[in-house]
């Protein structure tokens, strides 16, 4: 007789909160604060200058589980306000 145990991984799961189409990026200088971004931000030229000034700063390790980006928040959220227009 087996006994079934639910799954539970998904509950736990760092990327089981991040939308389908969507990617995690941590943004400021002291406290980072967490950004869903939508993947299509990834063809945009400024978004692509910021992915490289992040790869400069911080190589390919991204403790957090996210990419971070090396800016302040206000600049982030502007940058991201255009992008979606």
């Amino acid at each position: 007789m087996a006994i079934r145990m639910p799954r539970i991984i998904k509950k736990f799961s760092t990327a089981g909160d991040v939308p389908k189409g969507h990617f995690v990026v941590y943004v400021g200088e002291k406290q980072k604060k967490r950004f869903l971004i939508p993947i299509s931000f990834l063809s945009q030229p400024l978004f692509q200058d910021l992915l490289s000034r992040a790869e400069e700063e911080f190589g390919f390790d991204h403790p957090m589980g996210g990419v971070t980006i090396p800016c302040s928040e206000d600049f982030f959220v502007d940058l991201t306000s255009c992008l979606r227009k």
